[in-house]
């Protein structure tokens, strides 16, 4: 092999996480200005100034515009990182996947969905406020559908996993499980009761838990576990 040719692996590996930073600042910068001013009132403009990087660049991360960019804000807030990881690959999931026993499974999951809850409540909030204000968005509206497709779709992972082991409920089809997964972890569940009744995150979790027990599993009831 020739040096050229070593060379080459190197130098794409490097745009690759160059590229990768790039838009984790990207994201940063708008997920703050987003939040303090709002998504009408963010510009581009001021996202390329905050990130320190050129608009060209911006526009090039997010080719979509506003739209776009909110997404990749939503999409980084959500894997916690910039990394083109599947989630069967990140260790939480692999966890979940290799814990034997089904309760087991579903406590964990409860534990990393509330974790994601935290970091993408803010977000969720902030784009469901602007595409309430601006009907006729139609990129906006877009992201939000978009968004909640994806979400369903994440429910099928998890569903077919405990239908392939056995562990589901006989009569409940996997992709009706996934649509309960959908609707116990949405966001805004999280906010009516951890800002609504008041529950810490450690009580949601612990619902959540118990309420995928009940719902997914046989011979499981969910227990009174906050004396409400």
């Amino acid at each position: 092999m020739t040096e050229q040719k070593k060379r080459r692996p190197y130098a794409s590996a490097l745009r690759h996480e160059q590229a990768q930073a790039t838009r984790q600042k990207i994201a940063a910068a708008a997920r703050e200005l987003m939040i303090r001013k709002g998504y009408a009132d963010t510009t581009m403009a001021e996202v390329a100034r905050e990130a320190g990087v050129a608009v060209q660049t911006l526009y090039t991360s997010c080719p979509g515009g506003k739209p776009a960019l909110a997404k990749l804000v939503y999409d980084i807030t959500l894997a916690g990182d910039s990394r083109a990881l599947p989630q069967s690959g990140r260790p939480e999931v692999r966890a979940i996947i290799e814990e034997p026993d089904p309760v087991r499974k579903l406590a964990l999951h409860a534990a990393m969905a509330t974790a994601i809850l935290r970091r993408i409540q803010p977000v969720h909030r902030l784009l469901r406020a602007a595409a309430a204000a601006s009907p006729t968005d139609a990129g906006l509206q877009d992201v939000l559908a978009g968004i909640e497709r994806e979400r369903l779709m994440g429910g099928r992972g998890p569903a077919e996993h405990l239908h392939a082991l056995g562990a589901l409920r006989p009569d409940l089809p996997p992709a009706r499980a996934a649509e309960q997964i959908y609707v116990l972890t949405s966001t805004e569940n999280f906010e009516k009761l951890t800002e609504v009744c008041g529950w810490s995150e450690g009580e949601y979790e612990e619902w959540l838990a118990a309420m995928l027990t009940a719902a997914l599993l046989e011979h499981h009831h969910p227990e009174q576990a906050h004396g409400r």
